[in-house]
Parts: structure tokens; sequence; C-alpha cells
């Protein structure tokens, strides 16, 4: 009965959910939450862009054609999202912590990759963390692992 409200009134989330989500690959997902990310500022930079395809390019695919699918595929999939919920659900099915916890090192990697910190961007990241089931404690162990790293290339 509950069911049939929620549908007639529009709520029914979930199914919604479960419809996106067959068309989405971790990959894909992990790449849409990237790419809003570096959208959230409201301009996406070359450096950010440049960013976005090596970290897609090492940690998410074999090939250069390979990664330039993802990109285009998490683009086209970040566009389209209503939420985070729909990729943070299935990367917390899919992907074990280690993996979930990289994905936000890979996150704080995108904020700073233009050089400057938005707070829509950090918050972004807070929000996807928490999604993610990652700690507090690590999502700024991470952030102060990017920073050291960031600052050791300079």
């Amino acid at each position: 009965m509950l069911d049939q409200i929620k549908s007639l009134f529009g709520l029914d989330d979930e199914k919604e959910v479960r419809a996106v989500e067959p068309l989405l690959d971790k990959n894909t997902a992990a790449g849409a939450l990237m790419v809003h990310v570096i959208a959230a500022d409201g301009q996406i930079t070359k450096d950010e862009q440049a960013k976005l395809s090596e970290i897609l390019h090492d940690h998410y695919a074999v090939t250069s054609e390979e990664a330039a699918a993802l990109d285009k595929a998490s683009k086209n999939a970040q566009s389209s999202a209503t939420d985070l919920y729909g990729f943070t659900s299935l990367l917390k099915r899919e992907m074990d912590e280690r993996e979930r916890i990289l994905l936000v090192e890979d996150l704080w990697e995108m904020v700073f990759a233009d050089g400057a910190v938005h707070e829509f961007e950090d918050n972004v990241v807070w929000r996807v963390a928490e999604l993610l089931g990652v700690s507090s404690r690590h999502r700024m162990e991470l952030k102060q692992r990017v920073i050291a790293r960031l600052e050791g290339e300079a």
C-alpha cells in the first residue's frame, strides 16, 4: 500500500535508482563523481580536465582510448544525474572499503587540480565520503596526504 502511494506521488526513488544503475559500472560512477567535484565551482579548467584524464587512465582504465571513453561516459552520467546517491549507492555496493578510500583520495586530487580549493568542491567531497561510509578522520587524512604530495612536487 505504501509503495502504491509513493508511486502515485512520484516518490519511489528506489525504482528510479535501480532503473539508472544498470547503465552504470563502478568506473563510470567514480568518474562521474570526479566530474561533479571539478564542475562544482561552475567551470572545468584545463588543469582539472588534465587531472581527470590522468586519474581515469591510471586508476580506472588500461589504454588511452578506454580512458577517453570513460571520460565521456562519466561526463554524460554526471550531467544527467539529479543527485549523488545513484553513484554512491552503486559504489558502496561494488567497492570494498579500500577502494572507497582511494576514490575519496582521487576526489581530493580533483579538488586541488586547479591550485585552488573552492568551498563547493570541498563540500562535495565531504558529502560523497559520508555517503560512501568513509569516516571524517579518513577524509581529512586523505586531504592532508594529497596536500603533502603536492607540496613535495612544488
